[in-house]
């Protein structure tokens, strides 16, 4: 298999990563999104905004000419949430123009990174650490997701097969 065999399977993942994000962003209700798991952290609703956040910087940092307007603070709190979705949307799909770009180009990224693809697998981590943090914070307040619920909108992404 070559690499531009492998490359749309490695952005699906990506794709995927993203609605798992958008999905759990959803499934959380509007009153939890001020949860933190202890004073001092985060809350949920500055999870979600940091996710995009450190996506776009990244960009910036790597591949500007893919960037957009880069939000204002990383821990900024955006209460629309059908705005959140967009603004998730739109730098998961910076991220994977910015990748794509790179790779079928044979650039380099700017600053980190010893390969392209690798940015995508930071960030598919660092969402999956944040994922954790914001279902662990609704336990702790005693608004678990039920597994048969919250399943199909997350693990279910990763092991679906489209083909």
């Amino acid at each position: 298999m070559s690499t531009v065999d492998v490359l749309e399977p490695l952005l699906d993942s990506w794709d995927r990563n993203n609605a798992i994000t958008v999905n759990l962003l959803r499934a959380v209700t509007p009153d939890a999104m001020d949860f933190k798991p202890v004073d001092g952290s985060p809350s949920i609703a500055q999870l979600f905004m940091h996710m995009h956040y450190v996506r776009l910087i990244f960009v910036e940092e790597d591949a500007p000419e893919f960037a957009g307007e880069t939000p204002k603070g990383e821990w900024s709190v955006e209460r629309d949430r059908d705005r959140l979705v967009q603004m998730l949307n739109d730098s998961a799909k910076a991220v994977r123009c910015a990748v794509k770009n790179r790779i079928e180009s044979n650039r380099a990224m700017l600053r980190h990174y010893d390969h392209p693809l690798l940015m995508l697998q930071h960030l598919i981590w660092h969402e999956g650490y944040h994922h954790g943090q914001i279902k662990l914070t609704l336990k702790m307040a005693g608004r678990a997701f039920e597994d048969e619920k919250i399943g199909p909108l997350t693990w279910a992404i990763w092991m679906r097969k489209t083909q």
